[in-house]
């Protein structure tokens, strides 16, 4: 029986350490570059913050007042400065249009889509995956070809249609799902009056709280959306899945394992879907960022009051701090998606983590 020598264990746990150290200052710079490029964007567009404050109509001395307490009259670099001290401790400004806090509104609406994007990605993974491995190991099948088949409709719809039809189907035609909006309004005025919200999302809270005839109306308003989301994410992730297993069963070790008689089963399950699941992360991982910023259109059609809505309504009334904010949390989840992505990468392969 052999043990690690402590020159070995120390030698881990510096490189552990160097590794955490390198994600760290990786996730400083790039957050440091989105907010440049964010304060930038701020900066060159033709709209004027102040002006937009104070109205067409105030003094010259309310400008300039307005002006100085924004930091406008100083240089460019302490205004930005200022901006990245401010986004670090959490301020994003304040919304031109209702003059809230834009961070305390981004946290009222983001909870909508990660609800949405979280089930939708879901839906995705445990359609995508299987459809994907049943595919690779049959290629050339009529199972293949199905696949194949829903996976490029996936990509070819656009997705602003299958909303619409997915309404007059199953809304307006069927009455199977509910409609637009997260909640029937009775429903709505019990989760705001009566209910205790812990997160944000219907379901969970609902669940929490007891209240099963909100949970199942809630249900029947998300399945819809959720649905079309994970039919686009099972889409992207079948033809990935199929790619990288088929590449898999290529392999030298599939063979032998299948020569010594092991079960099909075990061999696509076990021995090639753990080689599989190492690419398969980043897939879903970028899959799911995607869809938690990439669902403006669904959200318009079916009246979701999520972070897309809130972004492309600030768009339409040039409320350029909510949109910059929006912008800034779109990306800080994109970077810790792949900081997540990285490091179920190393837990999964140990390889990476040498």
């Amino acid at each position: 029986m052999t043990t690690s020598s402590p020159n070995a264990t120390v030698q881990r746990s510096l490189s552990l350490l160097r590794g955490l150290a390198g994600a760290m200052i990786t996730l400083a710079i790039t957050l440091l570059g989105l907010l440049l490029v964010t304060f930038v964007i701020g900066r060159v567009v033709p709209i004027d913050p102040v002006l937009s404050i104070v109205g067409e109509r105030a003094t010259a001395e309310q400008y300039e007042a307005t002006r100085i307490a924004l930091g406008l009259d100083k240089p460019l670099w302490q205004q930005f400065a200022m901006y990245v001290a401010a986004a670090a401790q959490g301020d994003l400004g304040t919304s031109i249009r209702t003059g809230a806090p834009v961070a305390e509104e981004i946290a009222r609406y983001f909870p909508a889509t990660l609800e949405l994007a979280t089930l939708g990605t879901l839906i995705g993974v445990l359609t995508g995956v299987p459809a994907g491995v049943l595919a690779a190991t049959r290629p050339g099948s009529l199972a293949d070809q199905i696949v194949r088949l829903i996976g490029l409709m996936g990509y070819s719809m656009p997705v602003f249609w299958l909303g619409l039809i997915g309404l007059l189907v199953f809304y307006g035609q069927l009455g199977w799902v509910g409609g637009p909006g997260r909640l029937d309004p009775v429903h709505q005025m019990t989760l705001d009056f009566s209910l205790t919200q812990y997160t944000g999302t219907i379901l969970i809270d609902t669940a929490l709280n007891g209240a099963w005839d909100v949970f199942a109306n809630a249900l029947s308003h998300i399945v819809l959306p959720a649905g079309i989301l994970g039919y686009v994410s099972m889409a992207y992730i079948s033809r990935m899945t199929r790619s990288f297993m088929m590449n898999e069963l290529g392999q030298e070790y599939i063979t032998t394992a299948r020569v010594k008689g092991m079960p099909e089963w075990r061999v696509i399950w076990v021995h090639a879907m753990r080689n599989v699941m190492v690419p398969l992360i980043t897939v879903i991982a970028l899959s799911y960022a995607y869809l938690l910023e990439g669902s403006v259109l669904t959200e318009t059609i079916f009246a979701w009051p999520g972070l897309g809505s809130y972004i492309t309504d600030a768009l339409f009334t040039a409320d350029m701090p909510a949109v910059l904010g929006g912008t800034v949390v779109v990306g800080v989840v994109f970077v810790t998606l792949n900081m997540l992505s990285d490091i179920l990468y190393r837990l999964v392969d140990p390889r990476a983590r040498t």
